[in-house]
């Protein structure tokens, strides 16, 4: 009697501990945990996660937060005045910073520059950026660049525009001044878009995977190139100019389910980023 009582008290613990271990979501291969995705919160009176505060962006910095203020003081930004413009004034570069510029300098500065934007008529007091008037043109690239980041006087803090982006601004500047030869006004009417904006960030957390090739099931057609998407050819165009924007595509053919042969990444300012 006391064997069989034991057995039916063995078969009723391995009968609990079973029910108690299915119920559990312990065993989920780290697939579900608890985290929060880039623009995500966890209800709606709670503002989603920004960027650590002096964090530097991935294709790093020329005046990172923890080295340079960004404090909007004369001696701060004089401090950046030396920093070398990286990106080249090429056609790419004045017309990206003629969107930067349309959308958020025009408003004050006015779309040529001479500080006839339409808060003028408001009572602000105009700020050209070209002609005698103007203190800019004998600034350097650097300060420019420095005044956008920090903002100074009555101008705010764009800091929101991305580094590089900020040096096309500084390019389409010095054409305003007659260094280049550029268009003014938007570039498209309103309500337009694709083309005529600026395109997604560059700097942010969801930044496509340089280089890779999908395996198996996954890979490409044969011959395709290393990093090349298998699906390339039935994505949007835009899509595409921007992933050629930040990705390195190796020029030698890879066999179906290669390794990935790991690429040098050296970011090219001013081309096609």
């Amino acid at each position: 009697m006391s064997a069989d009582r034991t057995m039916r008290r063995r078969r009723s613990g391995a009968l609990a501990l079973t029910v108690v271990l299915s119920a559990c979501s312990w065993f989920t291969d780290f697939k579900e945990q608890p985290k929060l995705d880039p623009w995500e919160t966890p209800n709606d009176s709670t503002p989603m996660r920004g960027n650590p505060q002096n964090s530097v962006p991935i294709y790093g910095s020329a005046a990172p937060g923890y080295v340079v203020s960004r404090a909007s003081l004369p001696a701060t930004i004089d401090s950046m005045a030396s920093i070398p413009n990286p990106v080249p004034a090429d056609a790419r570069s004045l017309r990206n910073g003629r969107m930067y510029y349309t959308i958020n300098c025009a408003v004050c500065h006015g779309y040529e520059g001479k500080g006839d934007g339409a808060i003028v008529a408001k009572g602000f007091p105009p700020i050209p950026l070209a002609g005698p008037a103007s203190p800019a043109p004998g600034r350097t690239d650097g300060y420019i660049w420095g005044m956008m980041r920090n903002g100074r006087g009555l101008m705010p803090s764009y800091n929101r525009i991305e580094e590089l982006d900020r040096w096309d601004v500084v390019n389409y500047v010095r054409g305003l001044q007659g260094r280049y030869a550029v268009q003014t006004g938007p570039v498209g009417l309103p309500g337009e878009t694709g083309d005529k904006l600026p395109g997604p960030s560059q700097t942010g957390p969801t930044r496509p995977s340089p280089y890779y090739v999908h395996a198996g099931s996954q890979a490409g057609p044969p011959g395709a190139s290393a990093g090349q998407r298998p699906d390339s050819a039935t994505r949007p165009a835009v899509d595409s100019a921007a992933a050629r924007r930040d990705s390195t595509t190796p020029s030698t053919a890879a066999p179906a389910g290669a390794a990935p042969t790991p690429q040098p990444m050296t970011p090219t300012p001013g081309g096609p980023r």
